[in-house]
């Protein structure tokens, strides 16, 4: 496994994401790192992130996918823009999510996502997740790029 995950070098305002933020001490805290031209991430499910007995819930595994992939084309868009101080933000535009078979808890889960399509303003990445070796869901996550200041001007209460 990497010691720099991806979500380590987002700016402060996206660190509190349910599914991947590191500063959201009940979210997932998804960690995802390049491998060979693909990002993985590991996550190990526990008993209260289930649908049915011993099977994960979908809106978990969408979730993991989701911020997969947005994690993906983020750090896709910071390699495009090596040597750019500025940062760059892309979030969800679109997602679909294929369930293939149940996913048990039982085992880490395992995803796996590339860049399908890369442009300035869009990134399409696809991304499988796994139980152990069994796929068990894929997914597409459609990204758009937007105004990182539109989130620093949100005010905190």
């Amino acid at each position: 496994m990497s010691d720099e995950y991806i979500q380590d070098f987002w700016p402060e305002e996206g660190t509190f994401c349910w599914g991947c933020g590191k500063n959201n001490k009940h979210g997932l805290q998804l960690k995802s790192f390049w491998n060979d031209g693909e990002t993985v991430a590991v996550w190990e499910p526990k008993e209260y992130h289930l649908a049915f007995p011993g099977m994960l819930n979908g809106g978990i595994i969408a979730t993991l996918i989701d911020c997969h992939g947005t994690g993906t084309a983020n750090a896709a868009a910071h390699k495009a823009a090596e040597g750019s101080a500025q940062h760059i933000m892309f979030v969800t535009g679109g997602i679909s999510v294929k369930y293939l078979r149940p996913t048990p808890i039982d085992k880490p889960i395992t995803l796996r996502a590339r860049i399908t399509e890369i442009s300035e303003k869009k990134i399409k990445v696809a991304c499988d997740l796994y139980s152990g070796d069994m796929r068990c869901a894929s997914g597409e996550v459609l990204t758009v790029k937007v105004d990182l200041g539109l989130f620093l001007k949100i005010e905190k209460k």
